[in-house]
């Protein structure tokens, strides 16, 4: 974990670079996903400084339970630093469970068109996923704006730890397109040279 919250902060000073030199805080959008992929997420940041802030939290505009974990995660955060900044923000789920193939090309479309204004507005120096399938537009709107030179923010994807030898969909789409790609078990490191092998972080 300590290596996970170095390596973020390293990215998002490279992120920043181009524009000259600065200080933290670092903006930090959160993917949030429904079922154990909160679970998770909520884990690496429990781990982290306020240093990360404000924390954008996204996830899709149907999952409830999402939601109800993050405000409860913040509620404890700010009986540690009171200072402590977030916001909470919907997209249109890509894609549902059982949903036919060929029409979630058109939801996750409108999902990835929905996302780049509120990529655009939040301006985060760093995205941090674990495999929700909401992180897909979300991440893709940040790379659009990145070659848009309108905001460039550092990707980070951490697989989830119940990926041993297989990747999630997600994950081998934004195996391309993350800055790093991190696994938690050496299998997926020996299929997939480019993944960072850091153990187990959650």
């Amino acid at each position: 974990l300590l290596l996970l919250s170095l390596l973020l902060v390293s990215l998002a000073f490279l992120a920043r670079r181009p524009r000259g030199r600065r200080t933290p805080p670092l903006s930090l959008l959160v993917v949030a996903g429904s079922g154990g992929h909160t679970t998770e997420i909520l884990r690496l940041l429990s781990c982290l400084s306020d240093s990360y802030s404000p924390r954008h939290y996204v996830f899709a505009d149907s999952d409830e339970m999402s939601e109800a974990k993050i405000c409860s995660f913040e509620q404890k955060k700010a009986e540690t630093f009171s200072n402590s900044q977030f916001t909470l923000d919907h997209i249109p789920r890509s894609r549902e469970v059982r949903q036919p193939w060929m029409s979630s090309v058109g939801t996750t479309l409108y999902s990835i068109l929905y996302s780049l204004p509120l990529t655009y507005s939040l301006k985060p120096d760093l995205i941090l996923c674990n495999g929700p399938g909401t992180c897909v537009p979300v991440c893709i709107s940040a790379l659009l704006l990145g070659l848009l030179r309108m905001k460039r923010a550092v990707i980070v994807y951490v697989e989830s730890v119940c990926r041993v030898e297989t990747l999630s969909l997600s994950g081998k789409i934004l195996y391309y397109l993350s800055d790093y790609f991190i696994v938690q078990w050496p299998e997926l490191k020996e299929k997939y040279p480019r993944s960072v092998y850091l153990g187990r972080i959650v």
